[in-house]
């Protein structure tokens, strides 16, 4: 097939990709909506300034113990919440089994330690969200990639968007070609096997924000996978600032210039 023949339909895949994007960030309870993440270390009496009940973690620190009375307004599984219950990690927004009124909070663990978070649909927000800017597809951006797995997966620690450092596990090296140039990324592999790459570029910080994250595929047997740079995306910090995006690995900021993908959330 000639390049004429199947740009246009990689145009339409990639604007259907940023259409759903636009559907997943705006959502009610997508990443514009979280107005708080709360560790449960910092309130060792239980006590969170605008979360009804008593948050603690369980004795044996594998759970978090939800204290509730029926004049807090909570519900858990939807019915309302009085007494004591124990909350294993939820799964997002979705499955969150604690809600207040339109609220959702999901609790959360991250080595060890655990938070409760809170999801408004009425965050300010999701309503002062205009959109993503995005650079136009440019089928320059789209590489052919091979995967190189490390024999063993590595954790290396990385600053979050919170100001704290963390392990991040990386499964091998993503490698392409631009220009004749060799470029290789760092990356996780996810469990069901697709790639995630935590990226600068020449941009970041000025351009578009101060870094992005890059997904594909999971990698075929031989190792190939297509690297398409035009759906680089936006982390989710950079919706709402309560999220502990990693930022990129040592040796994961390009050389040049990426102009393509999303490069910043707009407002009203």
């Amino acid at each position: 097939m000639t390049r004429s023949t199947t740009e246009p339909d990689a145009v339409r895949a990639w604007q259907e990709w940023r259409d759903g994007r636009l559907t997943t960030v705006a959502a009610p309870y997508g990443p514009l909506a979280l107005v708080g993440t709360h560790w449960l270390a910092d309130h060792p009496d239980g006590r969170v300034a605008g979360l009804p009940g008593r948050w603690t973690v369980a004795a044996d620190g594998a759970a978090v113990v939800l204290r509730a009375a029926p004049e807090d307004g909570l519900t858990v599984d939807g019915a309302p919440a009085a007494g004591t219950v124990r909350l294993d990690q939820d799964g997002g927004p979705a499955a969150a089994r604690v809600a207040h009124g339109a609220r959702r909070l999901v609790v959360l663990a991250r080595e060890g330690l655990w938070a409760v978070r809170d999801f408004d649909p009425d965050a300010p927000a999701r309503r002062a969200f205009a959109g993503i800017d995005v650079h136009p597809y440019d089928a320059r951006w789209v590489r052919p990639g091979l995967f190189r797995p490390y024999a063993e997966r590595r954790t290396v620690q990385v600053p979050n968007a919170d100001g704290q450092e963390r392990g991040f596990v990386l499964g091998g090296e993503l490698a392409f070609l631009l220009d004749g140039d060799e470029h290789a990324l760092k990356v996780a592999v996810e469990p069901d096997g697709s790639l995630w790459a935590v990226l600068a570029d020449a941009t970041s910080g000025t351009d578009s924000y101060r870094f992005r994250f890059l997904r594909t595929p999971a990698p075929a047997a031989d190792g190939t996978v297509p690297v398409d740079l035009n759906r680089t995306q936006l982390p989710p910090c950079a919706f709402a600032d309560h999220f502990i995006c990693p930022f990129p690995a040592p040796g994961n900021t390009l050389p040049f210039a990426l102009r393509a993908g999303e490069r910043n959330a707009l407002v009203r």
